[in-house]
């Protein structure tokens, strides 16, 4: 089922209440209840989940894409869409991006989100983890240098799926732990179901503003 142009916040709420339960789990393999395509239906709407998103999208992508929108509205981050991020949801607008032109991605530290930005539209908003305060991702403007899809890294010793180098041995990639805080010890961990995303829009040349 999903959504209607003209819903109100009252009839979005109780038509999608049953998601929350839904998409709590996100191991889950079953599809998610009666309701849940409207939230993902909202997610795309909004450039959280691919425009083109369709039901049954998977419980786990969702979950990102509620990390995302949690991180950017200022909510609690736990991944499932409870009654007030559903009725922020109902009235939320895509994120803006900080002033520039171009093709760029935009890493907002302090909501762990990055943005994939057109000029002054944002494609898609990703749920991200970036580097601790010992270990953090460096402020700054970038390009992107250097991109490899499976890519080897000598001091941690493990493959970097995806990966989109900007500052030396910083880079976007794809990793199976993403938190909903700073946990990596400088990258910009990218979920791996929107590795590929990233990796496709961050081509070489690409520029990056990392802001706190």
């Amino acid at each position: 089922m999903g959504f209607r142009a003209g819903a109100t916040r009252r009839t979005l709420a109780v038509v999608l209440a049953a998601a929350a339960v839904g998409l709590a789990d996100p191991t889950s393999a079953q599809p998610a209840a009666t309701g849940a395509d409207d939230v993902q239906a909202h997610l795309a709407r909004l450039g959280y989940l691919p425009s083109n998103a369709g039901p049954g999208i998977g419980a786990e992508r969702t979950r990102n894409a509620i990390l995302a929108f949690q991180s950017w509205e200022g909510l609690a981050r736990t991944g499932v869409a409870g009654p007030v991020t559903l009725a922020r949801l109902a009235e939320a607008s895509r994120p803006t991006p900080l002033r520039g032109s171009g093709t760029r991605i935009e890493v907002h530290i302090d909501r762990q989100v990055a943005l994939l930005v057109e000029g002054r539209a944002v494609v898609r908003t990703i749920h991200v983890s970036t580097g601790t305060a010992a270990t953090p991702t460096p402020l700054g403007s970038f390009h992107v240098y250097r991109q490899e899809r499976e890519s080897w890294s000598v001091p941690f010793r493990t493959w970097l799926p995806w990966a989109s180098y900007f500052n030396r041995g910083v880079a976007f990639h794809g990793y199976p732990e993403v938190p909903a805080y700073r946990a990596s010890h400088g990258c910009v961990r990218i979920p791996l179901t929107e590795a590929p995303t990233v990796y496709g829009f961050a081509r070489v040349g690409v520029l990056v503003l990392v802001a706190s």
